[in-house]
């Protein structure tokens, strides 16, 4: 044993508790589908996250069905169902979990004043019973229960104290006290767990949680500073998507812990070498891209521009990094493919660079890659990251793009002809439009008719020079729920028209789970 794996061994263990399939998965337009959630999830196993959310089973049949499939899945992780403290929850709940080797329920309701009255119109005494019946409930599937109390931040301490020792007496191992609305400060957070330890007499037997959001841009801070008060389980997502401004920042808790073992004296199980690879996986799968400056795993966390700091870089990297872009899954070297690589160097490269593709996919992907080799003179690890990621998410639509021809240039109207591949038939339309993307977008509803309107349309390059990659990102709005749609391709429209079509794809997803919801409801 290593004399760091000696020293890291005496520290207290802080769990790893991802919400991203479950809370993430709440970001208005970041839906995944069940194929994409199973993916993310066998990610999260396999680079040692402890508790994986995978989800809401009482939301939906779709929720439940990818909960219970997650955990016939899952190797290494506890994998945990999120559910209100009604009964009817519960047992949708328990059995959502049935298939995992180890389960847990994650029972939540609303302990401020605020929420109890307005949002539950319930007294303090109802929420209370309503908490032990609920863990009851779920300690007859599960000895693995988590209690949240939702609005934790914004709760009378006395009320607190109570229901919290309450939640223990009736069986909760795990108490959450989450900052639901990203309202406190660090300060307040430790000291808000320093009180309830020292006062709920029995807090000695449950793992206390943190949950934080981002709303002051303070979550992994508190995360933080609620370990220091006592908690020993972090709730997070990759990226740190979610509601609103969203949740703490898996990558970002991790390598903080990582980076400052002198303050943060705590042992974190996930392999940080998987971070990256995650990161862009939740990216692609999401459609919601990376900011340029995240810490982490943003594409200019390890760049250097400014002359002062390429002088330093130049001499010692430690000059300007505190971790190595490899401590993180990022590599150094990135021009290491090209148009002579043959099959197995580009499966072995995707090896490297955490994917493991099935041998159709591994084709689909190796083609588009040759395609690329030959249109492009550099072939760097982000436009084969942007191609496979591209390939992944559109696996399985019954909408792809086949070809496209367009006509631009000062002397107008732009036209486009596209084929679509819809559901096996190959269909061609020709349509004009005020500028070549426009006259792209008309093909489609030509060829896919629809109501939905176009929120945004995004465009950025994968890598620099003028031969980049373009990653185009659109998202698509209909009868109130909103998808984001990727596509890339050196050549900026081929990525336009995939995007488009990508955000139909999944449109047509959320129309299939509203119709099947009708239909239960009646």
């Amino acid at each position: 044993m290593s004399t760091q794996t000696s020293q890291r061994s005496n520290k207290d263990k802080v769990l790893i508790f991802d919400t991203t399939l479950r809370d993430g998965e709440q970001c208005p337009g970041a839906t995944m589908t069940f194929d994409e959630k199973l993916e993310v999830a066998d990610l999260l196993d396999s680079m040692g996250v402890d508790i994986i959310e995978a989800g809401f089973p009482a939301a939906s049949d779709g929720d439940f069905e990818s909960v219970a499939e997650i955990a016939r899945r899952a190797k290494n992780a506890v994998i945990a169902g999120l559910s209100r403290t009604g009964l009817a929850d519960i047992d949708r709940c328990g059995e959502a979990i049935k298939p995992a080797r180890r389960g847990r329920i994650h029972t939540f309701i609303s302990t401020s004043p605020l929420h109890m009255s307005v949002k539950l119109g319930m007294t303090p005494e109802q929420v209370l019973q309503s908490t032990i019946d609920a863990v009851t409930r779920a300690r007859s599937y599960t000895d693995d229960v988590e209690w949240s109390a939702e609005d934790a931040t914004r709760t009378e301490m006395d009320f607190m104290c109570r229901i919290v020792e309450a939640a223990i007496k009736a069986g909760a191992t795990t108490i959450n006290l989450p900052d639901t609305v990203g309202y406190t400060t660090p300060q307040e957070y430790q000291a808000m767990f320093e009180t309830v330890r020292a006062r709920v007499p029995n807090s000695d037997k449950a793992i206390f949680s943190v949950h934080c959001h981002n709303d002051l841009g303070m979550a992994v801070a508190n995360s933080l500073a609620g370990v220091a008060g006592g908690a020993r389980q972090i709730e997070c997502t990759v990226n740190g998507i979610g509601e609103r401004a969203g949740n703490a920042s898996l990558e970002e808790i991790v390598m903080a812990v990582r980076t400052r073992g002198d303050v943060l004296p705590y042992e974190i199980g996930v392999e940080t070498t998987m971070l990256n690879r995650a990161s862009k996986l939740v990216a692609a799968v999401t459609s919601f891209p990376v900011q340029y400056n995240k810490a982490i795993v943003g594409r200019n966390a390890f760049a250097h521009e400014s002359g002062i700091h390429q002088h330093g870089m130049l001499k010692s990297a430690l000059t300007y990094e505190i971790m190595t872009p490899e401590s993180v899954g990022v590599s150094k070297t990135s021009l290491v493919m090209g148009k002579h690589s043959g099959r197995a160097a580009f499966r072995e490269k995707l090896k490297e660079m955490g994917y493991d593709l099935g041998e159709n996919a591994l084709n689909d992907a190796f083609r588009r890659f040759k395609d690329l080799a030959d249109r492009k003179k550099i072939v760097y690890d982000e436009d084969i990251a942007a191609l496979v990621d591209d390939e992944i998410v559109t696996a399985n639509d019954r909408v792809r793009v086949v070809a496209l021809t367009v006509i631009a240039g000062t002397n107008g109207p732009q036209s486009a002809a596209l084929t679509l591949d819809i559901d096996g038939d190959k269909r061609t339309h020709q349509a004009t439009g005020n500028g070549p993307v426009d006259a792209i977008f008309n093909a489609v509803r030509a060829l896919v008719p629809h109501s939905a309107t176009l929120e945004l349309y995004q465009v950025h390059a994968v890598t620099g020079g003028t031969d980049a990659q373009a990653e185009v990102s659109v998202r698509l709005s209909e009868d109130g729920r909103s998808v984001t749609g990727k596509g890339a391709d050196p050549d900026t429209l081929v990525a336009s028209a995939r995007a488009y079509v990508a955000a139909l794809n999944k449109l047509e997803i959320n129309r299939a789970r509203g119709k099947a919801g009708a239909l239960r409801a009646t």
